[in-house]
């Protein structure tokens, strides 16, 4: 992993939140806080906005920077949580060689773990967990495998899609969407929506590098 593919991320990451603001505000509109879309843009916006900051430095150094970053600009629940993975990624990214697949799987179920500690949540709560503990287990899995890294991020992105699509016939648990009890049941959650959204966009990245 170098910090001039996290810049890239970044860059792209940010392009696809604002081509599917409409689908994620529709959702966040049904069974959320409204508040969602409004964090996710202004945590993509400000991790551009330090590239010239951090184009210099090293990927752990650079993560950790935006880790912090974000845990002081975004407001909400997913100031802490985004931020929280960052930089347990950061440390992960630090202790790993993250020059293989395998080492890069390593650093991204460290920034998972975060999460789900930091939400106090796992997968089946309609959250955004419903995708990326999934994405984690397949990426670590065919990672160990050896699996040819076009096909691994075929998968991720096939995984990703079926962990978004399964928050529809869920009962939220966690949030705002907890109140609405089995009325959530039928609405996909924003956060799993926009995870979806990050991870087929830097699938289709690291598979132009």
């Amino acid at each position: 992993m170098k910090t001039e593919f996290i810049l890239a991320a970044a860059e792209a990451v940010n392009a696809a939140i604002l081509a599917n603001e409409a689908e994620i505000e529709s959702l966040d509109r049904e069974i959320g806080d409204g508040d969602h879309f409004i964090n996710m843009k202004r945590g993509c916006a400000t991790i551009v906005s330090m590239r010239e900051e951090l184009a210099t430095l090293p990927p752990d150094t650079a993560l950790q920077k935006i880790g912090m970053k974000l845990l002081s600009t975004i407001g909400g629940a997913s100031g802490p949580l985004l931020g929280s993975f960052f930089i347990s990624m950061a440390k992960a990214v630090k202790e790993q060689d993250t020059t293989s697949l395998a080492g890069i799987a390593a650093a991204f179920a460290a920034g998972v773990e975060a999460i789900k500690s930091r939400g106090k949540s796992d997968v089946g709560e309609k959250t955004m967990l419903d995708v990326l503990i999934p994405v984690s287990q397949t990426f670590t899995r065919l990672a160990a495998e050896g699996v040819e890294r076009h096909d691994l991020l075929e998968v991720l992105k096939r995984e990703a899609e079926q962990g978004m699509r399964s928050t529809r016939d869920m009962i939220a648990t966690k949030g705002r969407a907890a109140f609405l009890g089995e009325r959530a049941i039928g609405h996909i959650d924003p956060g799993a929506k926009s995870c979806q959204v990050i991870i087929q966009t830097v699938c289709d990245l690291a598979g132009r590098h």
